[in-house]
């Protein structure tokens, strides 16, 4: 939140561009200037949440090898053929074989191994008997000696018969070498992290979450947790739209209560511009007598500061600083509601894009307002709401201050009255933009 007055009152004295745009002519040039940032080849866990650059096919089938799906014996199916709980069949443990074993012993006719979970199979064995199936076994000694003979008087009790492939997790079940385990586009999480891990990935190329770095301007701006003082406020746009970053898939970094100073404005900029991708600030875009944001850019060139027809957020700026192409930036209105419906619209769409997503924008829905709306002749207006979706049904919430946190903060969507609309009575039809993810 900042002190400065509201931009919705913004005069036509203002020092922006004298030409008036329209919402989608802004939104228009914006997403015109970016693109999705280049493919990165990361490690699997600091690839959480990007998407995947290429497909990825596996080079071994998953299981790489026969292995057992239980704790039990080894054994050929047909010494179990005629075993009950009053005839068992008894066989020779010839083994142990734990998860990991490189040497197996062969199991032959009326012969057993005793074998862990996740164990490969050894040879000569068909099946898997779990321990529940046994008697557990006997002798307390090593299954077999040096040589791999079998060690007198170890046996094992099979009490039912066991088919053939049971409680066998064979080769190749899960993935087959050169499948295409994952496509291009996949949005990386916990599952298929695992899955990467699995086949041996140790790195993946992804396109990149967009590093966004958010400032908020305000010599009259406190810190929370701090004693706001007479004239002073909580800084909470750095936090809204910090979070709203990180929601729409960036990395995001909040730099809070920037004062209204040039010089120290001129230096937080340079410190940050070198792990931005994009750059967004709040406050200092109207014609406030200390608002120094145009100031400042004005050194860089090469930023526009406009004037929307919208309601709230009618003073925009967008373009570029820094060195060479330079990094985006975006400066929005320092009212609270006047920033995030700005992010909403302009800012999101841009961070979605640098991921290379596929949904870009919000979804829009058509639902009757339960009240009478009014909004200004030539104004785009963006009313907060609640949807009920079952009803089909939108409500406001809250009135048209661009200070009402309280009521933003209830919203899950925002309430669209077009520009040559003045009034609407209750139950006509309007377009909702979603805000919930």
């Amino acid at each position: 939140m900042t002190g400065k007055h509201d931009p919705c009152c913004e005069g036509a004295g203002s020092p922006a561009s004298s030409r008036l745009w329209t919402v989608d002519e802004h939104l228009a040039d914006v997403l015109a200037a970016v693109a999705p940032l280049p493919p990165i080849e990361l490690q699997l866990l600091d690839a959480q949440g990007c998407r995947l650059a290429e497909d990825v096919r596996a080079d071994d089938d998953l299981p790489p090898f026969d292995n057992s799906s239980m704790d039990g014996y080894a054994l050929r199916t047909a010494d179990t053929v005629r075993a009950t709980e009053q005839y068992p069949s008894v066989l020779a443990v010839v083994g142990d074989i734990a998860a990991g074993a490189a040497d197996l012993p062969k199991v032959g006719p009326g012969q057993a191994a005793r074998i862990m979970t996740g164990a490969p199979v050894p040879p000569g064995a068909e099946a898997v008997a779990p321990v529940e199936w046994t008697d557990g076994g006997t002798g307390t000694g090593r299954a077999a000696d040096a040589m791999g003979a079998p060690v007198a008087g170890e046996e094992v009790r099979v009490l039912r018969p066991v088919a053939e492939g049971a409680h066998i997790r064979r080769r190749g079940s899960d993935v087959t070498a050169g499948d295409t385990v994952l496509e291009a586009g996949t949005v990386l999480g916990p599952t298929q992290l695992g899955l990467l891990a699995a086949i041996g990935r140790g790195t993946v190329r992804v396109a990149p979450r967009p590093r966004v770095v958010v400032l908020s301007t305000g010599s009259e701006l406190v810190q929370p947790g701090e004693a706001a003082g007479p004239g002073r406020i909580h800084d909470s746009n750095s936090f809204t739209l910090t979070a709203a970053a990180i929601a729409a898939g960036a990395v995001a970094y909040r730099v809070g209560g920037v004062p209204d100073e040039a010089g120290t404005l001129r230096a937080v900029l340079e410190d940050q511009l070198g792990r931005a991708d994009l750059i967004v600030t709040s406050g200092g875009v109207s014609v406030g007598a200390y608002d120094v944001v145009k100031e400042v850019f004005a050194d860089y060139g090469g930023v526009d500061f406009r004037r929307l027809r919208m309601q709230p957020g009618k003073p925009q700026g967008f373009g570029r600083i820094g060195a060479g192409p330079g990094v985006p930036l975006l400066a929005l209105p320092g009212n609270p509601v006047s920033a995030y419906i700005s992010f909403e619209l302009f800012v999101r769409p841009v961070i979605r894009t640098m991921l290379g997503a596929p949904d870009v924008h919000r979804p829009v829905v058509r639902a009757a307002t339960t009240a009478a709306l009014r909004s200004p002749a030539g104004r785009r207006q963006f009313l907060r709401g609640r949807y009920d979706p079952a009803a089909g049904t939108v409500s406001p919430v809250g009135g048209e201050g661009s200070h009402l946190v309280g009521a933003l903060a209830r919203a899950d969507c925002l309430i669209t009255v077009p520009e040559d609309t003045t009034a609407l009575p209750a139950g006509s039809a309007v377009d909702v933009v979603l805000l919930t993810d």
